[in-house]
């Protein structure tokens, strides 16, 4: 006979077997982390100016034949009327607004035409994902022929520009007419620097300074991550670090660091104009500047490099090291110089005196 009242609890379920839950964690694992990860070191796309989103087109601009723009400035006297024209490509963290402060007077006296332009990714140049060693010595030619320069033409580079120097001799020689090199940039690991040439200047550098251009050129695809992360300081250059300023330096920072279009420069993304800036610069060439011949050798022009002696951020011993090395380059040293010599009152002037009339300036050694 059947019990009555009592009433039978449902069967409790299993617990989910210990294993199980493993794999499921395991499995959410494997597909975060890899999305995590891809997301840490991929840099968002870049805003480019005039797409939808992006920051809008004020500037004059030229397409190139691969569909780019290069935003770009004219100063100085009109090029129809002009002697003399001269392209300047401006720095790390700089765009077109940054071009060798040249007196009116002088541009007038001499007549000269001043050209300067956003480089790929700065201000509202298009970004240039192939960007190569290469490629900005060929924008160059193309944005002189796109605005009718003429055959030839005078060029001035500064700090990163400057380097870009050696890629224009070496790749469009035929198109110069003379070439200051300002302070530029150099590649440790460029082939033909005696290792205590390129170590001395290595050991020049802040740590952490060591550590972000080691990154760029053996790990480039981690140089968003590096210079991005919060764990570790990345690159004393990109934030600025006043260590890296000389006496001179410091007095002439205040030109620099507070220019009212500071937040135009890297409006397209830092990745697309400091990390490909750092990524070439530092990144294996398949060429040296040691190995170049003079591209005047009949006497039609000079190169001149110059250089401060008390230059923090750029080591001046690569400088002098080329220079020696090439016989046919005027080197300009300046014992009581930083980084930032251009911007001293007057500077421009000498240089460009030096470059398009043989003028050697009293200051430098």
């Amino acid at each position: 006979m059947a019990a009555t009242g009592v009433k039978r609890r449902p069967p409790r379920p299993a617990p989910p077997s210990s294993g199980g839950m493993v794999r499921k964690l395991m499995l959410a694992l494997a597909v975060f982390l890899p999305a995590l990860l891809y997301q840490q070191l991929h840099p968002l796309p870049p805003k480019i100016c005039g797409s939808p989103g992006g920051p809008p087109v004020t500037a004059t601009r030229t397409r190139l034949q691969d569909g780019r723009h290069l935003a770009y400035l004219e100063s100085g006297v009109p090029k129809d009327k002009a002697k003399y024209k001269i392209i300047f490509v401006h720095g790390f963290d700089s765009c077109r607004y940054d071009a060798l402060p040249i007196s009116p007077e002088l541009a007038q006296d001499l007549g000269i035409y001043q050209l300067s332009f956003d480089r790929p990714g700065y201000g509202e140049s298009d970004p240039n994902p192939d960007h190569k060693e290469k490629s900005i010595a060929l924008d160059i030619e193309e944005l002189a022929d796109n605005l009718q320069l003429g055959p030839k033409f005078y060029l001035i580079g500064f700090s990163m520009g400057g380097e870009i120097m050696w890629s224009c001799l070496k790749h469009i020689p035929h198109r110069l007419s003379g070439v200051a090199i300002l302070g530029p940039v150099g590649n440790y690991w460029w082939s033909g620097l005696p290792s205590n040439v390129s170590q001395h200047a290595w050991n020049q550098q802040l740590p952490q300074d060591k550590w972000a251009v080691w990154v760029s050129h053996h790990l480039p695809w981690l140089t968003y991550w590096w210079n991005t992360q919060k764990l570790f300081p990345a690159s004393s250059v990109i934030a600025y670090n006043p260590a890296l300023l000389s006496e001179e330096d410091k007095l002439l920072m205040t030109k620099f660091a507070f220019r009212p279009y500071m937040p135009q420069i890297r409006q397209q993304g830092q990745h697309e104009c400091l990390h490909r800036d750092m990524i070439v610069g530092f990144g294996k060439w398949s060429w040296s500047p040691v190995e170049l011949e003079d591209p005047f050798a009949g006497g039609e022009g000079k190169v001149h490099l110059w250089h401060g002696v008390e230059d923090l951020i750029v080591p001046v011993s690569l400088s002098r090291y080329l220079s020696e090395k090439l016989p046919w380059v005027v080197y300009h040293e300046l014992p009581k110089s930083g980084h930032m010599f251009p911007l001293a009152d007057g500077m421009a002037d000498l240089i460009v005196k030096s470059l398009l009339l043989g003028e050697q300036p009293s200051q430098a050694s």
